[in-house]
C-alpha cells in the first residue's frame, strides 16, 4: 500500500504539487507574516515554489494579502524575498542567510 502525499497549490504558479516541495508562507496569530521552513509554526499557511518567478507573480497579483486578508507591507515582502534568495530549492538555509522567521 503507498503512502499518500499530501499536495498543495502554490499560490503563483497554481500548480499542485507535494507540499515537501513548497515553501509556507504564515500569518501567525499576533498577525506577522514571515516564511516556515519547518512547516510546523502556528497560524494560517499559503505555500509557494521556490521560483523567483512565481514569487514576483504572488506580489504582482498580491496573492499573499488576499490569502492572509491583511496588507503585506513592502519591508515585509523584500524580507520574504530575501529569505527565498538565502535557500537552496530544498529549503535549506545557505551560509549568508540568517532564518530566525521575525
Amino acid at each position: 500500500m503507498s503512502k499518500n502525499i499530501p499536495m498543495r497549490q502554490c499560490l503563483g504558479c497554481r500548480e499542485m504539487k507535494p507540499k515537501s516541495e513548497l515553501i509556507r508562507a504564515v500569518k501567525s496569530p499576533e498577525g506577522n507574516v514571515s516564511l516556515d521552513f519547518t512547516g510546523k509554526k502556528p497560524g494560517r499557511g499559503a505555500y509557494l515554489c521556490h521560483d523567483a518567478n512565481c514569487f514576483k507573480r504572488i506580489v504582482k497579483s498580491n496573492a499573499l494579502a488576499r490569502s492572509f486578508k491583511v496588507q503585506i507591507p513592502v519591508e515585509v515582502t523584500e524580507e520574504l524575498q530575501n529569505q527565498l534568495d538565502n535557500t537552496d530549492n530544498t529549503g535549506n538555509i545557505n551560509n549568508n542567510g540568517d532564518m530566525n522567521g521575525s
